[in-house]
C-alpha cells in the first residue's frame, strides 16, 4: 500500500471545507522518551482517540476547537458508538468506529494475551483544534490526568 499524503490531504481538505490553511504546530522540544518499565503483556492500556467518537446519549462534539473529552466506558457495545467531526469524511467511522477507535481490535489483543487489559474508560475528543495553547494547556493535562487516575501503564493515541 502507498502512504497516506496526510499533510497535502489535510490541506486539501481545509480548502475544500472554506477554511483557512491549517497551521500546523512545530514543538522546537524534542518529547521526552519513556521506554515500558515492563511487557505489553502486563501492561494495562488507556485509549485517546481525537475522531470525534462518542456514545449512544451522549452530547455530540460541536464544531472545529471543541477541546470536551468524551469517557467512553471499556466495556461500550461497538454499535452504541458515534461519529461527528467537521474534517474527515465519516462513512467508514459511521460504519465501523473501529477505523478511528480500536476498541474491538484491543479487547482482542487483550483476550490473546498480547495486552495485559484495559483502561475501564476510554476518552476521545475531537481533533482539528486551532489552538495549539488550548490543546497544551487544557486539553493535553485534562487526559493526562484521567489517565493517572485510571492507572494505566501506556496510552494508544489513534490521530484522525
Amino acid at each position: 500500500m502507498a502512504p497516506v499524503e496526510y499533510i497535502s490531504r489535510i490541506r486539501d481538505n481545509y480548502a475544500r471545507l472554506g477554511y483557512k490553511p491549517y497551521s500546523w504546530v512545530r514543538n522546537a522540544d524534542i518529547p521526552p522518551w519513556a521506554p515500558l518499565s515492563k511487557p505489553l503483556s502486563e501492561c494495562r492500556l488507556g485509549l485517546a482517540a481525537s475522531g470525534g467518537i462518542y456514545a449512544a446519549g451522549q452530547v455530540a462534539f460541536h464544531y472545529k476547537d471543541d477541546i470536551s473529552i468524551r469517557e467512553i466506558p471499556a466495556n461500550v457495545d461497538t454499535k452504541d458508538l458515534r461519529a461527528t467531526h467537521f474534517a474527515y469524511d465519516l462513512s467508514d467511522a459511521r460504519t465501523d468506529p473501529n477505523v478511528v477507535f480500536p476498541v474491538d481490535t484491543l479487547r482482542r489483543l487483550v483476550r490473546e494475551g498480547f495486552l495485559g487489559g484495559l483502561a475501564g474508560r476510554f476518552h476521545t475528543f475531537m481533533g482539528g483544534i486551532y489552538s495549539a495553547r488550548r490543546v497544551t494547556e487544557a486539553l493535553a493535562p485534562a487526559l493526562a490526568a484521567r489517565f493517572r487516575e485510571d492507572g494505566v501503564d501506556a496510552v494508544l493515541l489513534v490521530p484522525v
